[in-house]
């Protein structure tokens, strides 16, 4: 044992060279005490800061220190000691597996996994957690005094009854999971690193096991502190220092600011610069503006690998393999690897042509022969993971190599960085059936294709992605955690995220020990977080340019200055200073507005030789809605995976109605009939390959609406109504059209009066107010009047016409539109003029207004919400 000798350093006033006054102060230290540099060791705080001081120890000349950080120097003394089955490895998917079979070896653990699956996960993140940090703070021990600590522990914990039972059972788990891991790799730093000398140079306050190896060394010791007084924090602050403060107006603003200041450091040469990912998904906006000015950036904080292409590969494969997966989910993993673009196309549009919506249902789909050479070898990739048993992790993880392989994924992401990264956090880059604890627990976890899914995904997001440099030198910009950016040479250093939310917010941690017992066995708890943050804080203040950024608001949540930033203010203002208001270093470039106007295009070559009843009222509703969807042919694809929805329901209700009166030879009474409607809707139900589960509400719908129907029709035929025919589709040419003819489907014709006048029946499945509303002024109304248009052609008799609301909920309701001759009439001679105008090259300019616009499949083709206010 000696005594430690004490050296703090002024951080704020080192004029840019740190660690040629660190190097300077650790030479004469060891000339006074008569050691030789060469035997001395340098401890440092993380390894960004090696190259930095083995620099500033080179420049000096002579000989130079050992320069480590305590996991390099442990490293360098040999390999750790490899973790058995079920001890805690800090492999976090391996942890996982041992921490989720070791509750589950205990009867209660396992009656949680089936009682509550979820929650059973959220305790098994727990215990790895805590059992991790656990052992970092046993680790700080002398070997020789582990067994004390851990039986200190074990009465520290308190009494497993009373509320919160189960999170103090899962930590008196957690500890002695811990208890009986292998020993860290830098218990060797006790027995086998013998220096003439230690050094530590301590930076965001002073590191565990390095004070534990100071203060049991029996050589001269020196620590250099760099960090400032716990008491006032902001003492050491520079004269000069000017941070400055730019308050933003939300998430996009501040990115572009944080991204600004960033080029403003770069244009002028002041560089590196640090980019501090205190809101790390704000930061990743803020890279992918800068990516476009192509500056070498080097990102040290990375983000989750599951937003990565490579781990979308993966998991397409998987959710492309389940049982019941649906088309949507094969196209989504074959656009994610195959090379075949023109066989996929086929695949997707004979897949939208016969609306198939499961995978299974391809196997009997008419497929051209490029999309059917796709479908088998796709269909032989997805049945190596087709096993519906279970079976352990290993054998899971070799189906998923061989089926990576069969695709040709497995190459692809052997030569990606992300899919590299992907492959080694899923076991998937060497031999899965090895020995050692990563085997022996992979082949005890048993489980299903669904908890494989879950696992993979779990591991994935779990997972950090960090790219490797693509760029040779130094970087341009860091983006580094705020603790990654103490004592290192930056420039400039830009902080966004200085609100209440990201900086100095109270720290939340998932342990199963509180504070209290945290702090008694050497762990960092919430306390010990915000002061390593403040101090980490103050650190950066130093740097010779400072920029702090937030935003007013996330999202709704209203957001203030930072805790930290507001003592910053405070100190600067006791010295008659303050925080410097940013200036935005962005141009303003004056830009002539180009409003955009109503459009009205010309196409005369473009009128279709047949109009139906909806082009027809799309031309009168909205010229343009014509134009985009009747002339250019513009569509939306359907969804081949959504769920049944009204319009699905009206198209069944069409086909069962006319089914049944299809056969029906006479009316009988009202019990047999409405038996006979159920049972043709239930076969239409299953003909239309249309699940219970799905159909579910609708059907419960036509259940009442049965009943009503049949009193209703029954009502009709007393009147003398009879059903003529149902779905005619009637083709008319006239020559007041031009030579353009109309067609349509008429849901029902029936006779009146004894077949001496004809009524034409429209089905609605919507509101009758709304029908009504329709109706009140008849020419408005297109679909009846051109029923009525087309049926003219088809015979003299008198016609009426009227819409049939199915929906009511006492009894079905009429609405007639009233002189529906007239209005057809009008119709037919309205729709040539309009026809002629068009063939001599009238524009159709984009006239809707209200629920025309609300519902328009075209609105976003006339841009009708970008008008300048004068249009």
């Amino acid at each position: 044992m000696t005594t430690i000798a004490r050296a703090a350093l002024d951080t704020a006033n080192v004029n840019g060279n740190l660690w040629a006054v660190i190097a300077a102060q650790i030479g004469d230290w060891a000339a006074a005490q008569r050691v030789s540099l060469r035997d001395c060791v340098v401890l440092l705080p993380f390894a960004q800061l090696l190259p930095e001081a083995r620099r500033a120890f080179s420049r000096v000349g002579g000989w130079v220190p050992r320069i480590e950080t305590t996991r390099t120097l442990s490293a360098s003394l040999g390999p750790p000691a490899p973790a058995q089955a079920a001890q805690v490895s800090f492999d976090p998917t391996l942890d996982a597996l041992s921490a989720a079979a070791l509750l589950r070896s205990q009867t209660w653990g396992a009656a949680w996994s089936r009682r509550d699956a979820r929650g059973f996960d959220q305790a098994v993140v727990a215990l790895v957690l805590t059992a991790h940090e656990l052992l970092r703070a046993a680790a700080a021990l002398p070997p020789g005094k582990r067994a004390a600590h851990w039986a200190a522990a074990r009465e520290l914990l308190p009494p497993m009854s009373g509320p919160g039972a189960s999170e103090r059972l899962l930590g008196r788990v957690a500890l002695e999971w811990a208890s009986l891991a292998p020993p860290p790799a830098t218990d060797r730093l006790f027995a086998s690193a013998a220096p003439a000398a230690w050094i530590a140079v301590c930076a965001g306050g002073a590191d565990a096991l390095t004070a534990r190896l100071l203060a049991d060394a029996a050589v001269p010791t020196l620590v250099i502190d760099t960090d400032a007084d716990d008491d006032d924090p902001f003492a050491q602050l520079a004269a000069d220092s000017h941070p400055a403060f730019a308050l933003c107006d939300g998430f996009e603003h501040e990115a572009q600011c944080a991204a600004a200041q960033v080029l403003a450091h770069v244009q002028r040469g002041e560089l590196p610069i640090a980019l501090i990912a205190q809101d790390r998904v704000l930061v990743r906006r803020v890279r992918a503006l800068l990516d476009r000015h192509r500056l070498r950036l080097l990102d040290e904080t990375g983000w989750k690998l599951s937003t990565t292409r490579a781990a979308a590969v993966v998991m397409t494969l998987l959710r492309a393999a389940r049982p019941d997966a649906g088309t949507d989910a094969l196209l989504d993993w074959l656009k994610t690897g195959t090379d075949d673009d023109s066989a996929l196309s086929a695949l997707e549009a004979a897949c939208r042509r016969a609306r198939v919506a499961r995978v299974d249902a391809l196997a009997h789909a008419a497929l051209e022969p490029a999309a059917a050479r796709l479908w088998a070898a796709a269909s032989a990739v997805l049945a190596l993971l087709g096993t519906p048993r279970r079976q352990p992790l290993t054998a899971w993880l070799a189906a998923l190599a061989a089926a990576l392989d069969a695709g040709g994924a497995l190459a692809k992401l052997r030569t990606d960085d992300a899919g590299q990264q992907v492959l080694a956090a899923l076991h998937l880059d060497v031999d899965i059936v090895t020995t050692g604890a990563w085997a022996a627990g992979a082949s005890q976890a048993v489980m299903g294709a669904a908890e494989f899914r879950g696992w993979v995904d779990g591991v994935l997001e779990q997972s950090t992605f960090r790219p490797t440099a693509a760029f040779e030198g130094a970087p341009d910009v860091v983006v580094t955690p705020l603790a990654g950016a103490m004592l290192r040479p930056f420039a400039a250093v830009v902080m966004p995220g200085a609100d209440d939310k990201h900086l100095g917010a109270s720290a939340t941690s998932i342990s199963l020990l509180g504070d209290a017992q945290a702090a008694a066995l050497g762990m960092s708890g919430a306390v010990g977080r915000r002061r390593a943050e403040l101090l980490a804080f103050v650190q950066v203040l130093a740097a010779p340019r400072l920029t702090l950024l937030r935003r007013r608001v996330d999202g709704s949540d209203p957001l203030a200055d930072s805790p930290m930033v507001e003592r910053l203010a405070l100190a600067l203002a006791a010295r008659g200073g303050g925080l410097a208001a940013w200036r935005d270093p962005r141009a303003e470039v004056e830009v002539a507005p180009t409003p955009i106007g109503m459009p009205a295009p010309a196409a005369p070559g473009l009128l279709p030789a047949r109009l139906s009843a909806s082009a027809c009222e799309a031309l009168r509703a909205c010229p343009y809605r014509f134009f985009a969807l009747n002339m250019l042919k513009l569509r939306e694809d359907d969804e081949l995976e959504r769920e049944v929805e009204k319009r699905d329901y009206g198209t069944w209700l069409h086909a069962v109605l006319f089914e049944f009166h299809r056969t029906r030879e006479a009316p009988a009474d009202a019990a047999n009939e409405t038996a006979r409607l159920l049972a043709l809707a239930r076969a239409s139900q299953q003909a239309q390959g249309i699940v219970d589960a799905d159909f579910l509400p609708f059907a419960a719908a036509f259940e009442s609406f049965a009943p009503r129907y049949i009193a209703w029709l029954q009502a009709r035929d007393a009147d003398g109504a009879r059903w003529r025919s149902g779905e005619t589709e009637i083709v008319m040419r006239d020559d007041a059209l031009g030579g353009t003819e109309l067609r349509g489907i008429i849901d029902r014709i029936d006779e009146r009066r004894g077949g001496a006048a004809i009524e034409l029946l429209d089905y609605k499945t919507g509101s009758a107010t709304g029908l009504k509303n329709k109706v009140k002024e008849p020419l408005e109304d297109t679909q009846l009047a051109f029923y009525a248009a087309l049926m003219r052609s088809q015979t003299e008799l008198p016609l009426t016409a009227r819409y049939l609301a199915l929906d009511g909920t006492k009894g079905l309701e009429e609405v007639e539109h009233k002189g529906v001759e007239a209005s057809a009439a009008a119709l037919v001679e309205g729709l040539g003029d309009d026809l002629r105008r068009l063939r001599t090259g009238a524009g159709l300019p984009a006239l809707g207004v209200g629920s025309t616009c609300d519902f328009c499949a075209a609105r976003g083709v006339c841009r009708r919400d970008h008008w300048a206010e004068a249009a």
